[in-house]
């Protein structure tokens, strides 16, 4: 009886892992390539590449259907619909104000991360060749600052936009030359406000590369 137990629970432990595997390999990589854009994911492709059955697969998809990610189609499956204009522009403006708001508590409590975020641009400008691994460390960068506010919930809220910033950060890269370099100088410019104790330009900062990124986005 203990036996059959413990096999039962390795097995849902198992389902799981799996699920769970397939959820971040899909939401951090699938739904990141700019060739997956308005196309439908393909379960056994997905399953061939990390190794789990089809099952996981498909109980990762109804969590991101759930999270609006990918929209599951009757006899067709998960389609990966482009973001809209309207997704585009909400997620920056919900950007905004959580970035805002960031630089303001961290800059009044003294917090905020100069290092880590000198250390992530320069990262950037050794991943420029890698759109992908470029566009993480992107998001990292912005990531930390809202971390260092030491608000949960908040940091919590902002972590939950990471798959379509990614999604919205990979597709600028390919739709403007040179998007890459330009990313640098406007998180460069972020950093400096921020090194220089001015609130307004800092914050004025981070509203101009939010602002550039979605016109990218809008008109490219």
């Amino acid at each position: 009886m203990i036996l059959l137990w413990y096999t039962c629970c390795m097995q849902v432990a198992d389902s799981l892992s799996g699920r769970e595997k397939a959820y971040e390999f899909i939401k951090d990589t699938i739904l990141a390539a700019p060739e997956m854009q308005g196309r439908f994911i393909s379960e056994q492709d997905v399953a061939n590449q990390i190794g789990v059955s089809r099952t996981p697969i498909r109980e990762a998809l109804l969590l991101l259907a759930a999270e609006d990610l990918v929209q599951l189609v009757p006899k067709k499956g998960a389609y990966v619909a482009p973001l809209s204009s309207r997704q585009i522009t909400e997620l920056m403006e919900l950007r905004g104000v959580i970035e805002r708001y960031a630089a303001e508590r961290t800059m009044t409590e003294g917090t905020v991360p100069l290092e880590t975020m000198k250390a992530y641009i320069e990262e950037q400008r050794v991943q420029q060749h890698d759109p992908r691994e470029f566009i993480d460390v992107d998001r990292q960068f912005h990531a930390v600052l809202v971390s260092a506010t030491g608000n949960e919930l908040l940091t919590k809220t902002y972590e939950g936009l990471r798959a379509r910033q990614v999604r919205a950060g990979v597709v600028a890269l390919f739709r403007a030359n040179n998007r890459q370099q330009a990313v640098i100088d406007e998180h460069n410019a972020i950093v400096a406000a921020l090194e220089s104790g001015d609130v307004g330009a800092a914050t004025a900062a981070i509203t101009a590369h939010l602002d550039t990124t979605l016109k990218v986005l809008l008109n490219g």
